[in-house]
């Protein structure tokens, strides 16, 4: 079969202009950077003392137990109650789709390990990070709090820093437990894009 004089079809290449090139280049310089300083801020748990631990809430099991992640950060929450580095520990959660209150359960796993009620003020209405700070900016002038410390996974510290010092709040330190997962890759993501995302104007 003569084959010379049949079309030869090329594929096209895909051009991409310098200018695409540069500013995919400076979104990945920018999540690079913007990632590290989550990682080490996250991570650098100061040694300040505050009048109160936020504990951030997290998945409860459908049979009612902790998840480790949650245990982990209550854990945290209580080596700072134990240590005297916090006066009072506030614990806020929403209701998961397993059926359970999460400050509850949070509130429960704390008294179990000695922290006497009195000391322990339960949020079950903290459905997201924003109404945790807003629930805790309640509590302000009451408790007369000045200083608080976040207790959450590393990758949430810095955003949620940020959220407090915008709702009046200027001492705000972070506390994470040392638990690493193969999602932390995924939640790094999700952080970035939600920092800038409540820097919006609402």
């Amino acid at each position: 079969m003569d084959t010379r004089h049949q079309p030869v079809f090329k594929g096209r290449k895909l051009k991409v202009s310098p200018l695409t090139k540069a500013f995919i280049i400076l979104i990945v310089l920018w999540f690079s950077i913007h990632t590290s300083v989550i990682i080490i801020d996250g991570m650098n748990n100061t040694p300040q003392n505050a009048d109160l631990g936020v504990v951030l809430g997290n998945k409860v099991n459908e049979d009612g137990s902790l998840s480790q992640r949650l245990q982990k950060r209550l854990e945290r929450a209580l080596s700072l109650y134990k240590n005297g580095r916090v006066k009072m520990l506030f614990v806020s959660g929403g209701h998961g789709h397993e059926g359970f209150n999460e400050g509850d359960k949070m509130r429960d796993f704390l008294i179990g390990k000695g922290v006497p009620a009195a000391l322990i003020i339960t949020d079950n209405q903290g459905d997201n990070t924003l109404k945790t700070v807003k629930n805790t900016t309640k509590l302000k002038s009451n408790y007369h709090i000045e200083s608080i410390i976040v207790v959450s996974q590393y990758y949430h510290i810095t955003r949620t820093k940020m959220l407090f010092r915008k709702n009046g709040f200027d001492k705000v330190f972070g506390a994470s437990p040392e638990y690493l997962e193969w999602r932390d890759g995924y939640s790094l993501i999700r952080e970035f894009v939600a920092f800038y995302s409540e820097l919006l104007p609402t």
